[in-house]
């Protein structure tokens, strides 16, 4: 078998069958991907799956060290080619690597020696496997209340783990609506892993991130002269998701112009590359998500009705975390204790005044903001357990409006209550006696004491350890 360059790009295969067989289109259908690199490492050849997993095309990583493409934890004094020779077996190793999007991904390499026919060294391959599915079903994360990386156990989020298997086993077009923070992005993947597409490429794409020409060129490809600067084919986003599925976050960023060809991808599965007439057949599952009102947004004449539509087919929303009634100390816990062993930390769990006014909070940023929040305290308590002055400064109330929510004539119709039933002899007294008066009218419940005197919850739970009121 031979394998011919025949000019800077396409490749050949010759004594399998009776004519010459393009090699790209042998390798770009395997599910796994396939790197190979000359005698210094450098790549010849990467096929799709690959460029879906690290965000690089062929193009791009031709004659770039495959060190600089994988960027694996692997690399370096730890490359297993260092080991490797014309004679050698191939090895197997598990790492992880770092795509364009910065995202470490768990993966199993291959590394084998290719030889010419006369058995001498001739380069190398690795085939690259993802592991993200397999790591997603490992009992790290309570296996009792998640799935794959989503993590909960309030019936809201019951409810979303039950729709998600029959889902996946379609090929419908899927919306995932939800407040930024809510793991939008981590339940596409799931529905993904979860589909007879899962051995295909997952590719993302966030269409509020590049500007419109840009963003084009970065779904759909171009051809070499399509615009200033375009000195070579790309394939774009689409193509790389061949057989598998692609995720549009942030779908109402899209440009109308771009939702215009999105739409005629939804009808014919059809894409044309800039500076091309001919369309190019593929075979993607679309996962669109967004935090805007899609229909707010098409009543505007800010989203197309009929792209609406396409798209919402199958609707999966992902609840708020205010509204998932005891995910929160779930996820509290979970991350605590992901953190501590993370950072080599003896920290056993939240004290009760922390506690209290971590459920108390909105979490307006959701579970990202709660896992950053459990970082940042992890960093800052050196051990035992954390404590009100470990969580973050943002939790103080230091804003103009925060501090006028605070003053007396922001709670002075409750305070005038206060001082003719108590007639106190000054601020402070009169003060702890309004924030008594309010959690028992609240039934010793801080948010609606809180929203009683017209303060925040942070305030409140302040000024009852400044005057010594337990909960």
């Amino acid at each position: 078998m031979n394998v011919r360059k025949q000019n800077h790009i396409r490749m050949s295969v010759q004594g399998l069958f009776d004519r010459s067989v393009d090699f790209a289109s042998i390798v770009n259908h395997m599910p796994v991907g396939v790197i190979l690199l000359d005698l210094e490492q450098r790549v010849v050849f990467m096929n799709q799956a690959i460029g879906a997993l690290t965000g690089f095309t062929n193009e791009e990583a031709r004659g770039i060290a495959c060190k600089h493409i994988l960027r694996s934890n692997l690399c370096g004094h730890r490359c297993p080619f260092l080991g490797l020779s014309k004679s050698s077996e191939p090895i197997c190793r598990e790492g992880n690597i770092v795509n364009r999007d910065r995202e470490k991904i768990p993966v199993r390499i291959l590394f084998a020696p290719l030889l010419d026919e006369l058995g001498n060294l001739a380069g190398w391959m690795e085939t690259v496997e993802d592991m993200r599915s397999v790591k997603a079903r490992e009992t790290e994360m309570g296996e009792a209340f998640s799935m794959g990386s989503l993590l909960g156990r309030s019936p809201q989020m019951e409810k979303v783990f039950r729709i998600v298997p029959g889902i996946a086993q379609t090929d419908s077009s899927v919306l995932i609506t939800g407040e930024t923070g809510t793991g939008k992005d981590l339940l596409a993947e799931l529905i993904h892993q979860q589909s007879a597409r899962s051995k295909g490429p997952f590719v993302k794409v966030n269409c509020g991130a590049l500007p419109e020409t840009l963003l084009e060129s970065e779904l759909f490809g171009h051809r070499k002269g399509a615009f200033t600067g375009a000195t070579e084919h790309k394939q774009g986003r689409f193509r790389l998701a061949h057989n598998g599925t692609l995720f549009l976050t942030e779908i109402g960023d899209l440009p109308l112009a771009l939702q215009v060809k999105l739409l005629s991808f939804l009808d014919d599965q059809v894409v044309y590359p800039l500076g091309s007439g001919q369309g190019i057949q593929v075979n993607v599952r679309i996962i669109a998500a967004t935090h805007h009102n899609l229909q707010q947004m098409v009543q505007g004449g800010r989203f197309r009705q009929d792209l609406f539509y396409r798209l919402n087919v199958v609707r999966v929303h992902i609840p708020a975390l205010r509204e998932r009634e005891g995910d929160i100390q779930l996820l509290l816990d979970y991350f605590l204790h992901y953190y501590s062993r993370k950072f080599g930390k003896s920290i056993s769990g939240f004290s009760r005044d922390a506690l209290a006014y971590l459920k108390d909070f909105s979490f307006p940023g959701n579970v990202r903001e709660l896992k950053n929040i459990v970082e940042f305290a992890v960093n800052i308590c050196p051990e035992g357990k954390i404590q009100p002055d470990h969580l973050p400064d943002a939790f103080q109330e230091t804003t103009d409006e925060q501090q006028k929510a605070e003053s007396v004539p922001h709670a002075a119709p409750f305070a005038q209550d206060a001082v003719d039933a108590k007639e106190v002899a000054n601020w402070e007294e009169m003060e702890r006696e309004m924030i008594l008066l309010a959690l028992m009218r609240a039934g010793g419940k801080r948010k609606e004491a809180a929203a009683i005197l017209g303060w925040g919850r942070s305030t409140l739970w302040r000024k009852m350890k400044q005057y010594n009121i337990s909960s």
